[in-house]
């Protein structure tokens, strides 16, 4: 038989051991709680109540056997009407003789067998005699019953003559103690891990642009602490966006004012070759300077909403249908989420923008996952990217050899537009090989 290592033991027991916060910490209290109950009760019952037990029938097999042997020397009924007097009166024993019967074959075993090994011992050193015994039939007696020439004398004797019947209270006491000692520490370790949840509640709510201002620190002052470090970086993080879309706002009017003289000045100027290029020119720069606008400002300020993804997904699909391509939907009319509606807008739209290019069929299904939370995805049946290339499609600014993450006049943010857009909601954009034959986007939403 093969020894298990300490390494795999420790494995073994971490494995099984709760992961949650709330349940460590109830095992750390609760744990030594019930192994010192039990080690008590344990020494309780080892070396009080066997003792005791013991001796009491110890000192009622002796009574016992007093009485048989008295009723030996005598067998007469005057006899044994004088000692069934005596042995009531004395030693609240009912004795009577059941003439010509036999002892009974079986017996029911008592709830602590420590009850039965005791007292059949007592008898078995003090009896000479058969003997047969119950403890389980009367509630408030034993019954003993010792083979006689004449037939069988039974003996009915208080049960607390026999043991100590105050040991299931001890019991009883040392249960009802453990329970709420536990029902405490429940109520207590709940409060402390409830404020830990919200606080990871909050922070989840925040990295998906859901404002929670109904949040406030409580619980533990270690817990407090993390809450007001929280806040202040989510209001850090707060302040520095709304910086950064006011100076993206300057930005934009300040360069599209140049760009708006430049497209008047070609409209007024005489159409020659020369023109249509500086046009076409214009517009590719006005083009790139959306496309960075788009992606440093990532959609942050605008609020959430739970939309229909039907109206979304069509909408997004038109510009497909007019370059072109052929687009197939599968999407439930009652399909839902919690989203930014302009973000995930523009997040779908680089996906079957880019695969309207590179692709003349389109697929586009959106389904409820199975752990919660929606997926969208766009196929379609262009060249596609090689598997080990699919992460370096999401790079900002790159553009692969096969030119697959973006249009031909965009800068290589379609995809890192779409994933940040994803990421921003608490999901992710995935690729994979298109049952079309091209790429496939997978857009995963949260619940």
């Amino acid at each position: 038989m093969r020894i298990a290592s300490p390494r795999l033991l420790g494995r073994l027991i971490k494995r099984r051991l709760p992961s949650s916060l709330f349940g460590r910490s109830l095992l750390i209290i609760v744990l030594p709680v019930a192994l010192m109950q039990v080690a008590v009760t344990w020494i309780f019952f080892d070396a009080h109540w066997q003792t005791v037990t013991s001796r009491l029938s110890e000192g009622l097999a002796g009574e016992v056997a007093w009485a048989v042997e008295s009723y030996q020397d005598d067998p007469s009924p005057a006899a044994l009407e004088r000692l069934v007097d005596r042995a009531e009166a004395s030693l609240s024993l009912s004795i009577a003789l059941q003439p010509g019967r036999d002892l009974p074959k079986g017996r029911r075993p008592a709830l602590f067998a420590v009850v039965d090994r005791s007292l059949e011992r007592a008898l078995s050193e003090r009896l000479d005699q058969p003997f047969w015994f119950d403890t389980t039939r009367y509630p408030a007696y034993v019954d003993i019953r010792v083979k006689v020439p004449e037939g069988t004398l039974r003996v009915l004797a208080p049960r607390d003559r026999a043991f100590a019947t105050q040991g299931h209270i001890f019991v009883l006491w040392m249960t009802v103690a453990t329970i709420l000692l536990t029902a405490v520490a429940i109520l207590f370790i709940r409060n402390q891990t409830r404020a830990i949840e919200r606080l990871a509640t909050a922070a989840d709510a925040f990295g998906r642009g859901i404002d929670a201002p109904a949040f406030k620190p409580h619980g533990a002052r270690e817990v407090r602490q993390a809450a007001h470090a929280f806040l202040a970086m989510k209001a850090r993080i707060q302040r520095h966006i709304e910086q950064r879309t006011a100076l993206l706002a300057s930005v934009s009017h300040d360069l599209r004012t140049p760009l708006t003289r430049l497209k008047l000045e070609l409209a007024l100027a005489e159409p020659t070759a020369r023109t249509a290029e500086m046009k076409r020119d214009l517009a590719e720069m006005e083009h790139m300077i959306d496309e960075y606008l788009a992606f440093a400002r990532g959609e942050g300020g605008e609020t959430v909403e739970t939309v229909r993804l039907k109206a979304l997904v069509e909408e997004v699909c038109e510009g497909a249908l007019r370059a072109g391509a052929e687009v197939a939907l599968d999407v439930d009319p009652d399909l839902a989420a919690t989203v930014r509606p302009n973000a995930l807008k523009r997040a779908l739209s680089n996906l079957v923008m880019n695969a309207a290019v590179y692709g003349e069929r389109i697929a586009v299904s959106a389904t409820r996952r199975a752990g919660g939370g929606v997926e969208v995805m766009v196929d379609d049946d262009g060249p596609g990217i090689p598997e080990d290339r699919y992460e370096e499609a999401f790079k900002a600014f790159n553009r692969l050899d096969e030119a697959r993450n973006q249009n031909e006049k965009g800068v290589g943010l379609g995809l890192a537009i779409a994933r940040d857009v994803a990421r921003g909601h608490g999901g992710d954009v995935v690729l994979a090989r298109s049952p079309l034959g091209g790429l496939r986007a997978i857009v995963r939403l949260p619940a």
